[in-house]
């Protein structure tokens, strides 16, 4: 099974507004920045966006080391929430259909989630949250390439 890293972030500018999310998927000397956004969402809604877009990009199942910041997202898959919620069939819980979505993804690959500090030293992190933010910042003007919900691909090496 292939090991790939991918780190993700989401930005929200008012909550709801416009938001957008990052993440980057390395895997050995390959590196793919997947970002985009909608316009009306929550930090949190686009903070489980990232995870999904770069975890449906991987071609077969893989071994994942996925670092978040985000403490709602990565307690959900560690403290046992997520099946806490289904045992209660999600009742009074935001975010059902992104989590559900989340989950299932994590059904098809190992995910071994790692809080990360936001806003420190990981240059990874780091980068997801300029490209989380500069793509709500696009949205927010008006000159987003996308607000369909279409994540935006780009590989670098």
């Amino acid at each position: 099974m292939k090991e790939v890293s991918i780190y993700t972030d989401g930005a929200c500018s008012g909550n709801p507004g416009p938001g957008g999310y990052g993440a980057i998927l390395i895997y050995r000397s390959h590196v793919k920045k997947v970002y985009g956004g909608e316009p009306e969402t929550t930090n949190n809604r686009m903070e489980l966006r990232g995870p999904i877009e770069a975890l449906k990009l991987l071609k077969e199942p893989c071994f994942v080391n996925l670092y978040s910041d985000s403490s709602y997202v990565v307690n959900t898959f560690t403290l046992g929430w997520y099946e806490a919620w289904e045992k209660i069939n999600f009742k009074n819980k935001a975010n059902v259909d992104l989590v559900t979505e989340l989950a299932e993804l994590c059904r098809i690959h190992k995910v071994r989630w790692i809080k990360v500090k936001g806003h420190a030293d990981n240059e990874y992190n780091n980068e997801c949250d300029r490209l989380a933010v500069a793509y709500a910042k696009m949205i927010a003007a008006g000159t987003a390439p996308d607000t369909e919900g279409n994540p935006i691909t780009v590989e670098t090496c």
